[in-house]
């Protein structure tokens, strides 16, 4: 009763004291030799105001590669990219940085044109560093940018308006980054996000001391994951029906896990695949999306540029959310949620295995 109590008061003077950061994704970049697989993965669990989203797949021209990408809801020009990968393997997402701070404030939020951009013209991560040179000054971006290539390269770009800090995988002594919304580079103990990064890593670290992260991890795991690294305990296995929604990974604001498992750098043919669970991720059912394939539930086929599989999540998150009044919306049903995703996981694990023996 002791702890229950510390719980609610604790999350009570939080939600009081600490503004809700909408953008507040929480990613990994993992190199080859850090997965299962042998294959670099990208994995963004996305947080931000608007709620829906759809992926849908860009054809080549004369002077731009063919690539499939993440968008906001009612993008009908798809000029936004917020994950995606293209037909060389290239792939790239980001997340917002809080502590690397513009020097204005008249030329922002580029950070989706500028990935549109990398998917449509890079074939490699030192492309995607020379388009960062090449772009006018101020960028208008304040984010660490997470890309992989068909060689192997992995790496977080830590980039403000007018710098840009490499920071490859391979470095690493496991072969993974992890960024939420801080940049190592920026000012210390600035941005958000130190406790879902806690999070992301205590929940993932048997796999990644063992080099053997594999894409379900993200999705089906940490994407699904209550555990709050504070308070050493992860709400999901308690008994407790109602639970404060803050600083677990998955969140309101949450609209979308995706893993991207890139080529493999040995040679092993394998086919890149952008695993997505679109809508609130813990009500979320994985598809697969390859650059020539977008599942129908996935894209933009309903009125207002939204797709089915999104409204369907939102109808579950919605039951996870119950209460309208007042803070309401700051309560999780954690019943409904335990029962939820495990069917989600389930339908989740029988798309990998399909997908797999295909």
């Amino acid at each position: 009763m002791r702890q229950h109590f510390k719980l609610i008061l604790a999350s009570a003077i939080m939600l009081q004291t600490t503004a809700m950061v909408t953008d507040a994704c929480t990613s990994m970049v993992v190199s080859s030799r850090a997965s299962k697989n042998g294959c670099p993965m990208l994995w963004k669990h996305r947080d931000t105001s608007c709620a829906e989203n759809f992926v849908e797949r860009s054809s080549a021209t004369d002077s731009t590669f063919a690539y499939v990408a993440l968008y906001n809801a009612g993008d009908s020009t798809l000029s936004d990219a917020w994950i995606g990968m293209n037909s060389c393997g290239f792939a790239i997402m980001n997340t917002a940085s809080y502590n690397i701070q513009p020097d204005t404030a008249k030329y922002k939020d580029r950070e989706g044109a500028v990935m549109a951009s990398a998917l449509k013209r890079c074939s490699t991560v030192d492309d995607f560093q020379t388009l960062l040179d090449e772009l006018q000054l101020p960028r208008g971006v304040q984010a660490n940018f997470g890309v992989i290539d068909a060689a192997g390269g992995a790496a977080y770009f830590e980039v403000s308006d007018y710098t840009c800090v490499r920071f490859n995988a391979d470095d690493s002594p496991d072969g993974c980054l992890v960024r939420t919304n801080f940049s190592f580079s920026g000012e210390k103990d600035g941005g958000y996000g130190y406790i879902r990064y806690d999070n992301a890593v205590h929940i993932l670290e048997n796999q990644i001391s063992n080099g053997t992260l594999l894409p379900q991890d993200f999705t089906e795991t940490a994407s699904r994951s209550f555990y709050h690294s504070v308070m050493d305990r992860d709400v999901a296995a308690d008994s407790c029906r109602w639970i404060v929604d803050q600083d677990f990974i998955p969140r309101y604001t949450s609209t979308a896990s995706i893993v991207i498992e890139g080529a493999n750098p040995s040679g092993q043919p394998n086919n890149p695949v952008m695993w997505t669970a679109i809508g609130y991720p813990p009500c979320a059912i994985v598809q697969p999306v390859t650059v020539d394939s977008v599942p129908e539930g996935l894209r933009p086929l309903l009125p207002g540029f939204k797709s089915k599989d999104c409204t369907e999540a939102l109808e579950r998150k919605n039951k996870a959310f119950p209460l309208k009044r007042g803070n309401g919306k700051h309560y999780i049903d954690m019943d409904f949620v335990r029962k939820c995703a495990g069917q989600c996981r389930l339908k989740s694990l029988e798309t990998y295995n399909n997908f797999k023996k295909e």
